[in-house]
């Protein structure tokens, strides 16, 4: 694993051992010392050309925590506002070093350019590209579904276990959602099925191509598919004209038709989790009911994220891709001992 672009980068195999590892790192965040060595002495850059408060904390946590020296650039008050190119932006973070680039940029294929163009020599990390992809999320999603509904949810070990049989409903603005065509590629991947459920003036043209199932209506996919769990999508009205661009009439038919509420959470599954990954619209795509709910992983989502990039930054720049699956004196690809208590008391 040269680069992580897309949730289409990942084979089985590789998905699995991304969310094994990120088992392990998440085990090492519960104690006391928190701080691993493992990337002390690398660069990794945060290139964000777009706003972001989650994505952004994520990566920087996550680098931190690997000892990793971070970098973190903004387009905003920045060389880019004054109209400086993404080529002379990474040329000049590859002058000062950068073993790593994670990229958020507002403009679709931005980070598969990055990574093509031999503008940097160091790993590329896509961290959301305009409608395009957020791999780290499906990820991180895909790493809580597996937590909590695999292996009699989530008491019995499930290290090398995959999604298959889970049925997960995508609701909301698919259109615009980076995170819903990562989440729809990476589930099916592992095994899930997944349904997409829209007003159609939210369901991206070409979508019958997609290894996932399309319903206008969620109280009957509720009702009909009795999904293990449901993700709910922010409203993106930032991508939309003012008063919704005629995508939807008003936001309380949007909310009658599509929200999750105390009653359809009701009608979900016992067994059922809620995800949404965040900022959420509270009244809108979800119900407070809902979102403060017991069944709602939304805040884990938060904690998982910052394993799954760890995971992500220690297998791109440690030298242990997947190949490495399974040597001797391996476990889940990680070099025996680079996650023993003894490394993480090196620092504090």
């Amino acid at each position: 694993m040269r680069h992580l672009l897309s949730a289409a980068d990942l084979d089985l195999a590789e998905a699995v051992h991304v969310l094994d590892t990120a088992g392990q790192m998440a085990a090492t965040q519960a104690r006391e010392i928190k701080k691993l060595p493992t990337l002390r002495g690398r660069t990794v850059v945060n290139l964000f050309f777009e706003d972001s408060t989650r994505t952004r904390i994520s990566f920087e946590t996550a680098a931190k925590r690997l000892s990793a020296d971070v970098i973190n650039f903004s387009a905003k008050g920045s060389s880019v506002s004054k109209g400086e190119s993404l080529k002379d932006t990474a040329l000049t973070l590859q002058a000062m070093g950068a073993d790593a680039v994670v990229i958020r940029h507002q403009s679709s294929g931005a980070p598969h350019t990055l990574a093509r163009s031999g503008w940097t020599h160091g790993a590329v990390v896509n961290a959301g590209d305009g409608t395009h992809q957020h791999p780290t999320q499906a990820l991180l999603d895909a790493y809580t579904l597996r937590r909590h509904l695999v292996g009699a949810s989530g008491r019995d070990d499930v290290t090398g276990r995959d999604l298959a049989g889970l049925k997960v409903a995508i609701v909301g603005d698919v259109l615009h959602s980076r995170v819903a065509r990562s989440n729809v590629q990476l589930l099916h991947t592992l095994g899930a099925q997944v349904t997409l459920v829209a007003p159609p003036t939210l369901v991206p043209v070409g979508v019958e191509a997609w290894p996932a199932r399309v319903s206008y209506h969620l109280d009957e996919v509720v009702e009909e598919v009795q999904p293990d769990a449901i993700m709910m999508l922010r409203v993106q009205r930032e991508r939309m004209s003012s008063a919704g661009g005629g995508f939807f009439p008003s936001p309380l038919e949007y909310t009658r038709g599509y929200g999750l509420d105390a009653r359809r959470l009701a009608a979900m599954p016992e067994h059922a989790i809620v995800l949404h990954p965040g900022p959420m619209n509270r009244g809108l795509e979800i119900s407070a009911e809902a979102a403060d709910s017991p069944r709602a992983v939304i805040v884990e989502q938060v904690a998982n994220g910052v394993a799954v990039r760890m995971a992500v930054l220690y297998l791109l720049l440690s030298g242990s891709g997947p190949e490495h699956r399974g040597g001797p004196g391996t476990s889940a690809g990680v070099p025996e001992g680079s996650l023993s208590t003894d490394e993480t008391k090196v620092e504090a």
